[in-house]
């Protein structure tokens, strides 16, 4: 039997995997979540405190910040790149794409591919409508919209792994989101390093100029780390996922 090449085995494993990951459920609960905070930054934009436009930018960063890459885009990459390949690992049906005579980093990537465009959709819609209902201007509707590109890319590549390492991922993966990046990045150094909502608050203090805490990155480091960083995550998936027994 020839190989399957390279891209259409990606192009298979991302249809397959998107026809997976798109549930009801899913959909329905990640969106209020999303126009919940829409709603929260509509607010927020409409507070009127003496007028000034500054303060208004200053709230308007830090609710996206926090709200929006604190929560929505970890927490729904997460959702999505951890079932990926994580729930045909669990249930048994990731066999059937590891019989057919193709590489594995094909499948790796048409998975990744398949969280992404499943996540942005539901990240990206919700808080550019909330950095244009904000309303102080596209420097942070444009900050919002690069930091949510690069953050779900690099987090789904996480978690897409991370379902292919551990049982329970979506465990593993709030502790991660929670409690590194939450509380043990604050302390700095490596820890900071490794926290990717460091880079999406980066990419969004560059842009508005409101410092945030860990946003204190280059602009050019807060896009090409990730996204190197990205490769890398992608490429240590492929590994695991050739050295699997998943029959």
């Amino acid at each position: 039997m020839s190989s399957v090449q390279p891209g259409r085995a990606a192009a298979l494993t991302f249809g397959i995997v998107v026809k997976q990951l798109v549930t009801r459920g899913r959909l329905i609960a990640l969106t209020f979540v999303g126009a919940v905070i829409a709603l929260v930054a509509f607010l927020v934009g409409r507070a009127d405190i003496d007028g000034n436009d500054v303060d208004a930018l200053e709230r308007g960063v830090r609710l996206i910040s926090l709200l929006g890459f604190g929560l929505l885009v970890p927490i729904v990459s997460l959702v999505f790149a951890s079932a990926a390949l994580g729930d045909m690992r669990e249930d048994g049906t990731l066999v059937y794409l590891w019989l057919r005579p193709m590489d594995r980093w094909p499948v790796v990537v048409g998975a990744w591919g398949a969280a992404v465009a499943v996540s942005l959709p539901v990240t990206l819609v919700p808080l550019a409508a909330s950095a244009i209902l904000v309303d102080v201007g596209s420097e942070l509707v444009v900050a919002t919209v690069l930091a949510a590109v690069v953050g779900t890319v690099v987090y789904s590549a996480l978690f897409v792994l991370a379902g292919l390492l551990v049982k329970n991922a979506i465990v593993w993966g709030l502790l991660y989101i929670l409690f590194w990046e939450g509380f043990v990045a604050a302390f700095g150094g490596l820890a900071a390093k490794l926290a990717i909502v460091g880079y999406t608050r980066s990419i969004i203090t560059d842009r508005t100029g409101v410092d945030l805490e860990l946003g204190d990155l280059p602009l050019a480091s807060a896009v090409t780390v990730p996204l190197l960083v990205t490769v890398a995550l992608l490429a240590l998936a492929s590994v695991r996922l050739r050295s699997m027994e998943v029959a």
